[in-house]
């Protein structure tokens, strides 16, 4: 398989309205199409995160539960990556977002941190 880039990214949301408030109004992603599905009774909700990245943000009634710790199977978090790492935390924390302490990858030297999505998904921003 050759691939060309990571298309999307899918999230599954628990509370449609506050996931939908949080990426579009905390984070700053813009709406590329909201579509509601009657034969699922869901939403999908397609975002622009950069020039050319989106995530889908579906809910489901009842969805079930997923571990959110960072070091269990699976995927691990979604990274973002940001111009100042510093001004990015602290327009999070305008927005009441809690956010880890900035720590420094020992492997690049770049700065990162972590945060979490309404459902503890986490999150993490990172220093071009």
């Amino acid at each position: 398989m050759k691939a060309n880039k990571i298309h999307h990214v899918a999230i599954i949301c628990s509370n449609y309205q506050l996931s939908k408030k949080f990426y579009t109004e905390i984070l700053g992603f813009s709406i590329i199409k909201e579509t509601f599905r009657d034969s699922r009774n869901s939403y999908k909700l397609d975002l622009r995160v950069g020039e050319n990245d989106q995530i889908e943000l579906f809910s489901f009634p009842n969805p079930p539960q997923r571990f959110s710790n960072p070091e269990a199977c699976g995927l691990r978090h979604l990274s973002f990556e940001v111009d100042d790492i510093e001004a990015t935390v602290r327009d999070l924390n305008s927005k009441g977002i809690a956010v880890e302490d900035i720590r420094l990858d020992e492997i690049t030297g770049k700065r990162f941190t972590f945060f979490q999505d309404p459902d503890n998904l986490p999150l993490e921003i990172y220093e071009n």
